[in-house]
């Protein structure tokens, strides 16, 4: 194991632009993925395609998990997964996982694993900002382990926050993201409001640009809902798994829009929406005769 070998399990369209930054900053990077054809492109940009998890984090110095949910980051890891990290290496887990699923694998790393760093270091992002290496990582662990995980950090993100104890990451996370969630919402009723009302989206887009209202994530989404174009940037149900995350964290806190939307967004996931990008929330308000 050397300073400079990283591991990706975990190759959508995170983990594969992760995995392709990674690789072209010199790291020697190795990738696994469920399915083959995820990791047969990164092998073309020189990372190294392994045949198991076992296999991919045998001699990495930082495990990168970029995994959906917390039941598929606990069977990729198991019992083997972890026993077969190297000693002395750093876990960044950067899924939206939740806080109790994150708590949960601290602890079994703590147990199992002393000699292993765990780090909860969920990405602020989508599919533009992981290709650009633009990512903003919430990171929060062992300050040991800061100086481990710049070098790969540093290839895939804009910026690092380091939080505190392994948690608080997660914990950012999911209020960024409830944050984020009622930007796009906001745009996608507003665009429904304007549609019943006959104002012209591109009118709508003249009267926010440069002002205090133009947000560059609302920006981006509102051309991307005028254009019909719904190819996944941030899936839809990872968007809802991420709002339903947040709610569960609350412990009974009342966040009456937050729960409306989730109610709305799952709506617009059994309409069928679920694999389009998140902003095809406003097709469900269409779909609904909103």
């Amino acid at each position: 194991m050397t300073a400079d070998t990283v591991a990706v399990l975990g190759t959508g369209i995170m983990g594969a632009a992760m995995a392709r930054n990674l690789a072209a900053a010199g790291l020697r990077t190795t990738v696994w993925d469920r399915s083959p054809q995820a990791t047969a492109p990164l092998a073309a940009v020189g990372a190294l395609v392994a045949s198991s998890p076992e296999d991919a984090v045998a001699d990495a110095r930082v495990v990168i998990t970029m995994l959906p949910t917390a039941d598929v980051v606990s069977s990729v890891i198991g019992d083997h997964g972890l026993n077969a990290f190297a000693r002395e290496a750093a876990w960044a887990q950067m899924g939206t996982i939740g806080v109790t699923a994150t708590a949960e694998l601290a602890a079994m790393v703590g147990r199992r694993r002393p000699d292993v760093m765990f780090v909860d270091a969920p990405v602020s992002g989508s599919k533009g900002p992981a290709e650009a290496g633009q990512l903003l990582i919430l990171a929060s662990g062992p300050p040991a382990a800061e100086d481990i995980v710049r070098p790969v950090f540093s290839a895939i993100g804009r910026k690092t926050v380091w939080l505190g104890p392994a948690g608080q990451g997660s914990k950012m996370k999911l209020v960024v993201n409830a944050y984020l969630s009622f930007l796009i919402e906001g745009v996608a009723e507003a665009l429904e409001l304007g549609s019943q009302l006959g104002i012209d989206p591109a009118d709508l887009d003249a009267a926010i640009e440069g002002g205090p209202l133009d947000a560059p994530l609302a920006d981006a989404k509102l051309h991307k809902i005028v254009r019909g174009d719904f190819t996944p940037e941030f899936p839809l149900e990872w968007a809802l798994k991420d709002v339903d995350l947040a709610i569960e964290a609350a412990n009974g806190s009342r966040l009456p829009m937050l729960q409306a939307l989730s109610g709305q967004w799952r709506q617009a996931v059994e309409a069928g929406h679920g694999r389009e990008d998140v902003s095809a929330v406003r097709l469900a308000l269409s779909d609904s005769g909103a």
